[in-house]
């Protein structure tokens, strides 16, 4: 031992004698050897798990070729789903795209307000715009291997064009038949 922990020991061998174990202590130890000795099984202390070093690496290998075989299938999957870039093809026509995809969502929003109100009527015109979308996700396919790239990014950003004015059609029909209610109410009331 080092010289400094020898002088810190005996300087303090006060404080180190302070705990005594209990006065039973050795009455248990005599009972398990007596019990050893007459061929009794000794209570079995509860073995802490350990694991190899072997184990945990084959663990971890595992889990890294899983999350690379994931990793791959993502890539794969969203180089199949919008492989190609839009602003490549035409910068105008990809400002065009976006500016259409905003405008649509927020017309779906306000149509879907029509689904509380009346289901049958949204079912109807939900109808028109899952055919458009479906084409235009048709075009997006195309897009990929089409030699004329430019060509199938006119007819998405017309597709889009149609699915607006569809919409600003239909939202228009739903404020006039909303407010040919309200005229009717208005009538009944003066009645």
């Amino acid at each position: 031992m080092s010289k400094r922990l020898e002088d810190f020991m005996s300087s303090n061998k006060d404080e180190f004698d302070e705990l005594e174990p209990r006065a039973d202590i050795w009455n248990n130890i005599a009972k398990e050897l007596d019990a050893w000795h007459e061929g009794q099984q000794m209570p079995k202390k509860r073995e802490a798990k350990t694991f190899s070093l072997a184990f945990v690496l084959k663990v971890a290998a595992s889990v890294i070729v899983v999350m690379g075989l994931g990793f791959g299938l993502y890539l794969k999957n969203q180089k199949a789903a919008g492989g190609v870039d839009l602003a490549d093809i035409n910068p105008t026509y990809a400002k065009q795209q976006v500016h259409y995809a905003s405008v649509i969502e927020g017309q779906r929003t306000r149509l879907k307000l029509v689904a509380k109100f009346d289901p049958q009527l949204y079912k109807e015109f939900n109808a028109e715009l899952i055919k458009m979308d479906a084409n235009y996700k048709k075009l997006n396919i195309d897009l990929a291997t089409s030699p004329n790239q430019e060509r199938v990014l006119r007819a998405m950003i017309r597709n889009l064009q149609i699915q607006t004015e569809v919409l600003n059609q239909q939202l228009s029909v739903i404020e006039q038949f909303n407010q040919s209610k309200k005229d009717q109410q208005h009538e009944n009331k003066d009645i």
